[in-house]
């Protein structure tokens, strides 16, 4: 036992790893910036200057999420630059549902340990995700919590900020009948579910992380760390340029429930399984795990990231605006009226082929 004076350092936190690790994260966050942007990164708060003049009446949105537990696999294979896409991705695309435009995010990292080289990567990929978004990376908080995490573990959540007109703001009153649905695919599995796929892939099959896998044309591991594709600027976009009534951001609880959230009473959504065929990882773990329909369903986005609802008079717009933009998008299903308020307001029908 240590008989000398107790230090800060001692107890396990590094004032010095920390102030090393915000040097070495600066050039990354540098370059996730926007002119509204008042200072740099290390002060006490993010200044973002709202140019009231740009919006006659702006209606301020809030979104906080985190990245789950796929920051598992990016600890096992030791590659720590592409969660924080994940992480972006999670926030903005919850913005934009409603019509929002992201401005600012600002995250929060919890270490066991700082590691300056780790925490460097990890916002080097929040940067990343932010200029795909859009939006500022504003600060943010890097907290050292030693005797409750390991050293090598970490977790990420952050928080994001948007803006949209008061009399432009998106959801389930805009909906119609005979409204389409056009689905947007996914890049892979995304940030949801990761519990179940690593249950299945790496305890039940026992598959390793680096081994190749003959479906993906790559390793195990470069597909579970497929970055999520992030719509934040695709379905701006398509708001500008066509009747949007709202966004369904497919996350967890997957496809029905999700796009559940975005239809009026008296409506339901209907989307066929027949109009895509769903990426090899996830015919991976329904036949590796014997997953059900449903339970995979429930949990994984199945190769739909996100649902725009669109007046049915703009859907070859869209689409091809959309294809232009390089993302999948195709006609999956459309609004009916239902009466009966007992049935789901959003169901999927039919089958997909090859899954």
């Amino acid at each position: 036992m240590s008989t000398g004076p107790a230090t800060y350092a001692a107890a396990g936190v590094s004032i010095e790893a920390g102030d090393e690790a915000v040097e070495k994260l600066k050039p990354w966050a540098a370059k996730a910036t926007r002119p509204e942007v008042l200072g740099g990164i290390g002060g006490f708060a993010g200044l973002f200057r709202l140019k009231l003049d740009r919006w006659r009446e702006p209606v301020l949105a809030s979104s906080t999420d985190g990245v789950g537990t796929k920051i598992a696999v990016a600890q096992a294979l030791d590659v720590h630059d592409t969660v924080g896409i994940d992480l972006v991705a999670m926030v903005v695309d919850d913005l934009v549902v409603c019509g929002a435009e992201p401005l600012f995010l600002q995250d929060y990292i919890a270490v066991g340990k700082v590691l300056p080289d780790r925490v460097a990567a990890i916002v080097k990929g929040i940067a990343e995700g932010c200029v795909q978004a859009g939006c500022a990376l504003l600060g943010g908080e890097t907290a050292e919590h030693p005797g409750l995490m390991a050293d090598g573990a970490y977790d990420i959540s952050a928080t994001g900020v948007g803006v949209v007109e008061a009399d432009a703001v998106l959801g389930p009153e805009r909906v119609r009948p005979g409204d389409a649905l056009i689905a947007m695919g996914s890049s892979g599995l995304h940030s949801n579910g990761y519990s179940l796929a690593r249950h299945v892939l790496l305890d039940i099959a026992r598959m390793p992380l680096d081994g190749h896998v003959e479906e993906f044309g790559r390793t195990l591991g470069e597909e579970l760390l497929e970055p999520t594709r992030i719509y934040a600027k695709d379905c701006l976009a398509l708001t500008q340029e066509a009747d949007v009534r709202t966004y369904a951001h497919i996350t967890g609880g997957g496809l029905a429930a999700n796009l559940a959230r975005v239809i009026p009473p008296g409506l339901k959504a209907t989307l066929d399984r027949g109009t895509w065929t769903p990426q090899p990882v996830f015919s991976l773990i329904a036949q590796r795990g014997r997953v059900e329909r449903e339970e995979m369903e429930r949990t994984f986005n199945l190769g739909v990231g996100m649902v725009a609802v669109v007046a049915p008079e703009d859907v070859d717009r869209s689409l091809a605006m959309l294809t232009a933009r390089h993302v999948p998008a195709w006609v999956a299903g459309e609004v009916r009226p239902e009466s009966d308020e007992s049935i789901p307001r959003a169901e999927v029908v039919g089958d997909h082929p090859r899954f």
